[in-house]
């Protein structure tokens, strides 16, 4: 009797455990054949180029004075930096469901707008979760690359000495950019010099050996010309003397 008794409780208890392992495994096969990614960043639907611009060069200074006489000058000027070049402007999006042909089963128009605008050279894929900072070894290739050999001047100098600045944190894909971790720089405001918005940084892409250039967007922030801007930033143009040809970059956006 007793032994009856173990039989049909150690019967009811399977009947209880077998289900649960069952589905313990059928969720460990969901979870692995359903993997859940972050969206990467992704070249935009559209660009309008609004305006495309530069200074314009003064005449020459009209100094007259009598024969004879030594004239002590001190002069004050600005040359136009041709080893560099900007981007700025507003962005408008969305987040969309769409299949593989971009048709849209739902999307969501966005009231704010957050995340980052990103310039590279590269033409062909980027691996955008294995982003990290780039240091001074991959800031002087970057010299290297595109001949910028003045010290004034160069990638080096520009972003914060090759040093980490300060910035934001934010994620490229399932990259995490912790704050204050790149070489950065900010981007003028109102034709001054400030630290609050604009922040631009330099990531590195290991599998290419590609520069990233990446700034955090500021939704309707006042910018370099006391416009309204979403994101401003910087990249280096061709350096050497007498290049007068133009580098193509790559734009890409993450919403987030």
């Amino acid at each position: 009797m007793v032994y009856e008794e173990y039989k049909k409780s150690l019967k009811n208890s399977l009947r209880v455990e077998v289900p649960l392992v069952l589905l313990f495994i059928i969720g460990i096969f969901f979870l692995q054949t359903f993997s859940f990614t972050s969206a990467a960043p992704t070249g935009p639907d559209t660009i309008g180029i609004v305006s495309n611009e530069t200074s314009t060069t003064l005449s020459g200074y009209n100094l007259n004075i009598s024969g004879g006489r030594i004239a002590t000058i001190n002069i004050t000027t600005s040359t136009q930096n041709v080893r560099w070049k900007a981007f700025v402007g507003n962005v408008t999006g969305s987040f969309a469901l769409d299949d593989a042909s971009g048709s849209t089963i739902y999307d969501w128009s966005l009231t704010t707008i957050t995340g980052e605008i990103y310039a590279t050279r590269n033409s062909s894929s980027i691996s955008w979760a294995t982003l990290n900072c780039s240091n001074i070894t991959t800031l002087e290739s970057e010299n290297i690359r595109m001949n910028h050999t003045q010290v004034n001047d160069n990638i080096t100098r520009t972003f914060n000495n090759g040093i980490n600045g300060s910035h934001s944190s934010f994620f490229v894909a399932t990259a995490n950019i912790l704050a204050n971790s790149c070489p950065t720089l900010n981007t003028y405001v109102n034709n001054a010099t400030q630290d609050t918005d604009f922040e631009e940084i330099v990531l590195y892409e290991p599998a290419g050996s590609n520069t990233i250039y990446a700034t955090i967007m500021e939704e309707d922030t006042t910018g370099f010309d006391n416009a309204k801007y979403d994101f401003q930033m910087i990249v280096p143009e061709i350096g050497y003397q007498g290049f007068s040809g133009s580098t193509a970059y790559y734009i890409y956006v993450e919403l987030t």
